[in-house]
């Protein structure tokens, strides 16, 4: 290499080639020398090896000349290795680029990585002083040339979302569709036959679980095991080798623009929240390495970290530097790859400020005024492990978040606890109790069912308790608050007595999921019976447990989901901006919904406190539809019994939707009552004359 550097710019971050070499830029406030690593192709050797001449505002900068786009790189960070003090620089540890674009490999645990010694009896506090680089991902230079013109963004309206979430390797590894090579890749998921697939569902945007390189802790590499589920963060601009078939970020683009060609949003699982690294015990990847200090929210002993994520440590959002990290990877993520949202993962931590959440803190503040991420998703799961951790209900105006309130409560009722009518009703009307306080509406709330963390649609019906044996943990891991069922027997069962309640209860449980006011977001596979055979928290099988067999769907079921997902776009009363009149009939201001009796009466205040009631029904006022004017009546029945629901009079009633049938309709509604069966959900709607 001819080249030399020179003193370059503090900005941007990272590694920026100029069309004649490369700029790079590192924060560290308390590094004493940063070293600019450079590796051959195959990231093997270390050719290269020079101090950042320039120090600014706490960022080191340096400018090569003869650097081009495909140079591997890493950093050596000099300093104290003081952990009591909050630091813990080690250069014999390469450390990753926190504004890398690609690296060269997953990461894979090697105790070398630590900067400590293994085994020592001083643990955390002994000085490991063997190199790792050979082990260590290595950063890539990227030039952005992909050409986007004639992409649009959906910008589909937030009422009117439907979201799918998937595993972005998992969903297609057993798509006899698709070429074996491309298995579990973006490409993959940009194949014609999954596009037109989930263009033909009905969905609107597909939420990715985290596609950012993670690291795997030690216990899972001792189990031979992955973090499968990727929220263990080291790098936050790059993508996970092990979803690109090519190798190259463009296969991410080529895919994005794939699903906004057919109309469907791209959201993206982040996981700001904590990263990788873990505790003082876990590895020295990248920010330990470069500014512990500066990147961490550390315990009044800065040995320690504090830990409001359950995940062992929590990334520092209350550091401006930090928080401009964060801004700028979502910034990254919707100018150059073109995403339309996000979902936060534990954003409670995100917006801690002094140990305690605040509305006011600076991460809520620098989205309110940013202009790029104005048109964004915004999604939060609004808890997280620290205090006041649970947080649903309090974020800002222009944020939804996952209500599990809803997951809980129609899990309950449908399984038949009892007394939980008027929490029921609440939930299926979109929770205003929750999200009117704030000024917001039913868009608010990401009503769900199922999710990637806990029991599939298909095993909350068929198990009473988790089976999560294959963790290796003694299936002491994942919830025990399921509000699950097996219906006499637990897991597989060819008895058709309860095969048939089953598949009725998950008719129940998706019916209600698509016809609440809200935006529901759906498990992939859920629409055709996928099952991780009890399994609740399978966040380390990289394999046939949580991958979708595509094999052995049930054609029936996905019918009958995208049946619902159409009345759902034919009929504005299920996907409302604005809550109801009245949630609860005794406190009416107009009629827009009733709640009615089995004998067509209206519930009074004590029939919503009434232990024993267990059958509603929810009629929504009559509405235009194009040049004629109807009423829609969703009748649920929790008990095993059959009801015979008294129709309101004077009305001309045709069924759309019987989960006794598969959804099949029964067509005009004789007499007075409808047969409302055991353990059911109907939905019919007026057709008398305008």
């Amino acid at each position: 290499m001819t080249g030399f550097l020179t003193e370059g710019q503090p900005s941007p971050f990272g590694a920026h080639f100029d069309g004649r070499g490369v700029n790079f830029a590192l924060f560290s406030a308390n590094a004493e020398k940063v070293e600019l690593c450079l590796f051959d192709d195959k990231g093997q050797r270390e050719t290269h090896r020079t101090a950042l001449p320039e120090h600014t505002d706490d960022i080191w900068h340096g400018y090569f000349p003869d650097v081009r786009p495909g140079q591997l790189y890493g950093y050596r960070v000099h300093g104290p290795y003081d952990p009591e003090a909050g630091h813990r620089f080690n250069p014999h540890k390469l450390l990753i680029d926190p504004y890398a674009r690609a690296l060269d490999r997953p990461f894979a645990w090697n105790d070398l990585n630590c900067g400590y010694i293994v085994g020592d009896a001083r643990g955390d506090l002994s000085f490991d002083t063997r190199d790792n680089a050979a082990l260590m991902p290595k950063c890539r230079i990227v030039e952005p040339r992909f050409d986007w013109i004639g992409d649009t963004n959906p910008q589909v309206p937030l009422a009117q979302s439907i979201i799918y979430e998937l595993h972005p390797r998992g969903y297609t590894m057993r798509h006899s569709g698709i070429a074996e090579g491309l298995r579990g890749s973006c490409a993959a998921l940009a194949d014609s036959k999954i596009v037109g697939y989930l263009r033909e569902l009905g969905i609107s945007a597909v939420e990715l679980l985290p596609v950012h390189p993670a690291s795997t802790s030690r216990a899972l590499w001792q189990s031979g095991l992955i973090d499968y589920w990727g929220y263990n963060s080291i790098s936050f601009f790059a993508l996970e080798s092990h979803y690109l078939a090519s190798g190259q970020i463009d296969e991410f683009k080529r895919m994005v623009r794939a699903f906004h060609d057919a109309g469907i949003e791209v959201i993206l699982d982040v996981v700001f929240n904590h990263t990788g690294e873990g505790d003082e015990l876990g590895p020295t990847v990248s920010f330990r390495g470069i500014d512990n200090a500066s990147y961490y929210c550390l315990a009044e002993n800065k040995r320690h970290y504090l830990d409001f994520t359950g995940c062992k440590n929590t990334l520092n959002l209350g550091h401006p530097r930090v928080l401009q990290m964060v801004m700028e990877s979502l910034h990254y993520w919707t100018t150059e790859m073109h995403v339309d949202g996000f979902r936060f993962d534990l954003a409670v931590s995100l917006a801690r400020v002094d140990h305690h959440f605040s509305r006011d803190a600076g991460f809520f503040a620098a989205i309110q005024r940013d202009p790029i991420l104005a048109k964004s998703k915004l999604i939060a799961e609004p808890w997280d492990l620290g205090p006041d951790g649970y947080q649903l209900g309090a974020f800002p105006q222009s944020w939804s978040e996952w209500n599990d309130k809803y997951r809980d409560t129609m899990r309950r009722f449908w399984r038949g606890d009892g007394g939980l009518l008027g929490d029921f009703a609440k939930r299926l009307a979109g929770s205003s109790d929750v999200f009117a306080p704030s000024g917001r509406g039913p868009a608010a709330g990401i009503n769900f069912v199922t999710a990637h963390d806990g029991f599939t649609l298909e095993d909350l019906v068929s198990y009473a308790t988790k089976h999560n044996e294959a963790n290796g943990e003694g299936n002491r891991d994942g919830s025990d608050a399921n509000f699950s069922a097996n219906y006499g027997i637990e897991g597989e069962s060819d008895n058709s007595s309860i095969l048939a309640l089953r598949l009725r209860q998950k008719r129940n449980l998706m019916a209600t999921l698509l016809l609440s006011e809200g935006i529901p977001m759906l498990t992939a596979g859920d629409e055709f019976g996928r099952t991780q055979k009890g399994n609740n928290n399978a966040y380390c099988q990289d394999n046939e447990t949580s991958w979708l067999n595509w094999n052995v769907a049930d054609v029936s079921f996905g019918d009958f989901v995208r049946h619902l997902l159409h009345l759902r776009a034919q009929f504005p009363a299920f996907r409302r901006s604005q809550f109801f009149g009245n949630d609860r009939a005794d406190d009416a201001i107009r009629k827009d919904i009733m709640w009615l009796l089995p004998d067509g009466r209206e519930l009074a205040q004590s029939d919503w406190d009434a232990p024993g009631e267990n059958c509603l029904g929810i009629r929504y006022a009559g509405a235009d539809q194009g040049l004629n004017t109807y009423s829609l009546l969703l009748l649920v029945n929790v008990s095993p019994l059959q009801v015979d629901f008294v129709l309101p009079p004077g009305l001309s009633w045709r069924c759309l939707l019987d989960t006794v049938r598969n959804g099949v309709p029964r067509g005009a509604v004789e007499g007075k009552t409808f047969a409302l069966e055991n353990h059911s959900l109907a939905l019919l709607i007026d057709t008398s004359p305008a």
